[in-house]
């Protein structure tokens, strides 16, 4: 029995045998989980997400190995083959456009070419594009974004009024203008580079205000938070509070929209390439297949719906696998 307050506070602190032995042999103790794999348990009971993710990958793997791919199951993307093509009717001598154990994908009309290896050097360019003008995108729109939110004032202003000048700006036309009068060829690339290299610049530059507008949200309410008066309040600066408080919580945001404006720089990277402002022939392009098939679609719709369908199971495994995403980091979504 405990006689004064010493006693009395050992007993209550000290942990004893029975309370130990409450617990079963097989229990482990609780343990919690980081947002990272609530995210990551949420995301893997998503079939149609993770569908979707295995597709993107690959179609990555595809890219990557274009080269490989090319000869061991098709032929050179710019050799022909007047030998498949029926020279009266210019079309593909064999049915379903071409399609034989030689030619997986069929050839094109009247040049004969390998349609496998075309396809698959344009999802090197297309996803090249893509994922270098996002990531111009995302950089650009979390720089402006985060210091329009966080500093206010007349550079919110100036910043704000920027972003609607451009998300007014008619981006299609002024990205033919543009790359029409560049030339093709520069900094020692080869065409095809020098071109890509135009994409990524002027689709990455008219992407940043759509996630600098969300970041730039994001930022106006995360700055009123209590976290981040706690860390003014201990004397924290402005690059502190930035990089340690704002940047960790805006990442949820920042990843789903990179991941949702990949499929918008496929479209107009094959837009472009469609109005002959893109990707220079002969280098494959997805959109520059679907223009050259716009002649022959009547009598070999299977030029047509090969590039074409390619791009819709691109556009729609990354829409979603990002919308998986989002709501796996959605922390209010059930």
């Amino acid at each position: 029995m405990s006689l004064g307050p010493e006693a009395s506070i050992t007993e209550e602190t000290t942990p004893t045998a029975d309370a130990a032995e409450v617990r079963s042999p097989g229990e482990s103790a609780i343990a919690g989980r980081s947002l990272k794999q609530i995210a990551w348990r949420r995301l893997k009971k998503d079939k149609v997400a993770i569908g979707g993710a295995c597709v993107v990958l690959f179609l990555i793997l595809i890219a990557i190995l274009a080269p490989v791919l090319t000869k061991l199951f098709g032929h050179p993307i710019d050799e022909w083959h007047p030998d498949q093509v029926d020279p009266t009717f210019a079309t593909p001598v064999h049915p379903w456009g071409g399609i034989t154990s030689d030619f997986i994908f069929g050839v094109e009309p009247t040049t004969g070419r390998d349609i496998f290896s075309r396809i698959v050097y344009g999802a090197q360019t297309s996803l090249t594009v893509a994922f270098l003008s996002a990531f111009l995108s995302t950089i650009l729109g979390v720089l402006f974004g985060t210091a329009a939110g966080f500093l206010g004032g007349w550079v919110d202003s100036m910043i704000s009024r920027v972003m609607d000048f451009l998300l007014a700006f008619p981006q299609l036309l002024f990205s033919i203008a543009l790359v029409s009068v560049l030339p093709q060829e520069f900094l020692g690339l080869g065409s095809r580079w020098s071109r890509v290299s135009v994409l990524v610049l002027v689709i990455g530059f008219f992407g940043w205000p759509y996630i600098g507008r969300i970041v730039r949200g994001q930022t106006l309410s995360l700055r009123e938070r209590e976290f981040v008066e706690a860390a003014r309040s201990l004397g924290a600066r402005s690059p502190r509070i930035l990089f340690r408080e704002l940047l960790p919580n805006l990442a949820a945001p920042i990843l789903v929209y990179t991941t949702l404006i990949i499929p918008t720089n496929i479209l107009t990277e094959a837009a472009l390439s469609f109005l002959g402002v893109g990707i220079p022939p002969p280098n494959p392009s997805w959109g520059g297949m679907l223009s050259d098939a716009v002649t022959f679609y009547s009598i070999d719709p299977m030029f047509m719906i090969i590039p074409g369908g390619m791009i819709f199971i691109t556009v729609l495994a990354f829409n979603l696998f990002g919308d998986g995403l989002r709501d796996a980091l959605d922390p209010k979504a059930r």
